[in-house]
């Protein structure tokens, strides 16, 4: 089964909405004997979940989901290119919903922030490209 090999360890930005990661932090995708290792080096910045403020007090950035959402983040800001594997857009929602699951997020809320993603996750990923191109 997928799983978190290590602790998330972060330090709140001083612009309030943002965190620094300070310890590698590492997912693996499918069973124990899988190679594929998502890596959140040292230095990224995420905001958790890129949920629209007015949401917050019933989904806030920073919910049980917290993790998988650092994780999905790095997918994004990379364009899905992790070391020598390579995910779609779908591919890395995918995995947001693998890792929540991972997390024991309750069924509803991650069939909502899935979907959400699905939805409106376009423009992030659009602008993320655009970032590295």
């Amino acid at each position: 089964m997928s799983s978190f090999l290590t602790p998330l360890i972060v330090t709140p930005l001083d612009n309030g909405n943002d965190w620094r990661v300070e310890e590698p932090f590492e997912y693996r995708i499918g069973d124990e004997t899988s190679s594929e290792v998502i890596i959140v080096p040292i230095g990224f910045v995420t905001d958790f979940a890129s949920i629209p403020q007015i949401f917050w007090n019933i989904l806030p950035p920073w919910g049980t989901y917290g993790k998988a959402a650092v994780i999905h983040d790095m997918l994004y800001k990379s364009q899905g290119i992790i070391g020598k594997y390579s995910y779609t857009r779908k591919q890395c929602d995918q995995i947001l919903l693998e890792a929540m699951t991972v997390l024991n997020v309750p069924k509803f809320t991650r069939w909502l922030i899935y979907n959400a993603v699905r939805w409106f996750g376009g423009a992030a990923w659009k602008t993320d490209a655009k970032k590295i191109a």
